[in-house]
């Protein structure tokens, strides 16, 4: 895709296809992969359960976890992709959370501080690519998925979230940012889509 390393951070909402996008792209052009912590996340099932008790510890340990991912990449000689970026933990769930009522104001304030020191030094992607999707593709990839611990998440909550990314993104300045509404294409299954999303990651990146 290009001769010299480069960032590009996958963002998007719960079930928009950012781990399958940036798996092939990763496979396709030998980018190192980044993946979110998900599968082996301590919190995760227990947050779902009750996300009044857990978001705290949830958001910490993301925190946490991209943190040091982010410090990898920047390290890293190879090119990366990864797999949501550090700065959707704090503008978008952390956020949500507390206007859900879900995290108390010196939860949130405490957090919104955590990260602005830890983030203070580090170099923000080269290109975030955003896939936007309305909730009833999110719900349905969410599904055919099949994780025990998403299986009654709230459309609701779907939807708040998406309104925090829509309000996010379009105030976004740290690096480029390439939108992909993504609710007509399955760039999985139907290799036109997916090359039609790497000629438009392509242009941003000068490859």
């Amino acid at each position: 895709m290009t001769s010299k390393k480069i960032f590009i951070s996958i963002a998007g909402n719960i079930g928009s296809g950012k781990s399958s996008l940036t798996k092939k792209i990763a496979e396709q052009f030998d980018f190192v992969p980044y993946f979110e912590s998900v599968d082996d996340n301590p919190y995760l099932q227990d947050f779902y359960g009750d996300m009044k008790r857990w978001s705290f510890n949830l958001q910490v340990y993301f925190l946490s976890h991209r943190f040091k991912t982010h410090k990898e990449i920047l390290m890293n000689e190879k090119s990366v992709i990864q797999d949501r970026s550090i700065y959707e933990d704090v503008e978008i769930f952390a956020r949500n959370l507390h206007k859900m009522g879900n995290m108390s104001d010196r939860d949130y304030a405490n957090y919104r501080q955590l990260f602005a020191e830890m983030t203070y030094f580090l170099k923000p992607p080269d290109l975030l690519v955003y896939l936007k999707a309305n909730t009833d593709t999110l719900v349905k990839q969410i599904q055919k998925r099949g994780r025990v611990f998403e299986k009654d998440i709230d459309v609701s909550y779907l939807e708040l979230l998406n309104e925090s990314y829509e309000e996010w993104i379009s105030s976004y300045a740290l690096s480029p940012i390439l939108i992909i509404p993504s609710d007509n294409l399955d760039f999985v299954q139907h290799a036109p889509d997916y090359d039609f999303i790497i000629d438009m990651i392509k242009q941003k990146v000068g490859g």
